[in-house]
């Protein structure tokens, strides 16, 4: 019984020196083993699997994930390039590059690597975004409100922001010496305060009041210059138009003056013909003359006149012979 109670401690033991002395590493992390709290160039472990160290307290094994974290930003104000205020919000992604320079940094914010990000991204990362977003003092109001689609600065916006703190702001260290990767800057959305709004519409409604100007006196000015172009065809048609009529005009009387000179050798032959061959064409159609039964001839067609003497006129008598002949 005595041994058994041995061998259960000793494993006990054993067990608890395992514990202290084996750890393991995903292939998504990176660790910092330290002696005696201070690490070297030799203490970085990146190969995944099981790994020995001596027990705490002469070792210790700080593991941090290289996966991307995400930041967001508290909402600043911001100061336009033609003076505008807008409240920006943004964030960023960000991964540990190097662990070594990220333990050296931040282990004085405590043991766990939770204690680590929180300081990194509350004390640095924070503070360079912020600062950073002073890019958009580069851009106009109209350049990140742009009407029309793909035309915002944005992009830009967010790529100067992503430059800067890869730099480490003004003044600041570069990420890279905290050991640090900006991966992605994104700007989730940009607000206009109320007064700012209100300055935005109207600046708004005075450009397009400058615009719908342009446009009018653009368009007088076009409209006088057709009209001036339509005035110079038109008077040039004209006077194509009098000088082909003086053209004709002069050939007529070229040619009607050798009819004219034989008229002219007997006018009154000449009228008188012109007078005949004016019935002639005139009669060639059906027409209707008007007479009146004054005039010289035509009393006889007069009512009046065909009343008295109808009845001194003698009524023709039918033919029997004929009416029966042509009954035949």
């Amino acid at each position: 019984m005595r041994y058994i109670s041995l061998i259960v401690l000793l494993l006990f033991v054993l067990a608890i020196l395992s514990f202290s002395m084996l750890y393991t590493v995903r292939f998504t992390e990176s660790a910092v083993k330290t002696t005696f709290g201070k690490a070297g160039e030799n203490s970085i472990i990146v190969e995944p699997g099981l790994h020995f160290k001596a027990p705490f307290p002469i070792q210790s094994v700080t593991k941090y994930d290289t996966r991307t974290r995400i930041v967001q930003a508290r909402s600043e104000t911001q100061q336009t390039a033609d003076d505008f205020q807008v409240i920006v919000e943004a964030f960023l992604t960000y991964k540990v590059t190097d662990p070594l320079k990220f333990f050296r940094s931040f282990s004085n914010a405590g043991d766990r690597p939770i204690d680590h990000y929180i300081k990194a991204e509350d004390s640095v990362l924070q503070d360079l975004l912020r600062s950073a977003l002073g890019e958009t003092s580069k851009f106009s109001i109209t350049d990140l409100y742009s009407p029309d689609q793909g035309r915002s600065a944005l992009p830009q916006l967010e790529e100067r922001v992503l430059n800067t703190l890869a730099q480490g702001g003004e003044g600041g260290n570069p990420l890279d010496d905290y050991g640090i990767a900006v991966t992605f800057v994104g700007i989730d959305r940009i607000i206009l305060p109320e007064d700012t709004t209100d300055a935005v519409i109207t600046r708004m409604g005075a450009n397009r009041d400058r615009l719908a100007e342009r446009y009018e006196s653009e368009g007088r000015s076009q409209a006088r210059a057709i009209e001036a172009k339509a005035k110079s065809d038109a008077d040039k048609i004209r006077a194509f138009a009098q000088r082909r009529a003086d053209e004709i005009l002069a050939k007529g009387e070229a040619e009607a003056a050798p009819y004219l000179a034989q008229q002219n050798i007997n006018p009154e032959l000449a009228v008188f013909i012109q007078n005949i061959r004016l019935m002639r064409e005139s009669m060639a159609k059906k027409f209707t003359l008007i007479f009146s039964t004054s005039d010289y001839g035509m009393q006889l067609f007069d009512p009046d006149i065909l009343q008295k003497t109808q009845g001194e006129l003698p009524v023709p008598q039918s033919n029997p012979s004929a009416s029966a002949g042509s009954e035949d």
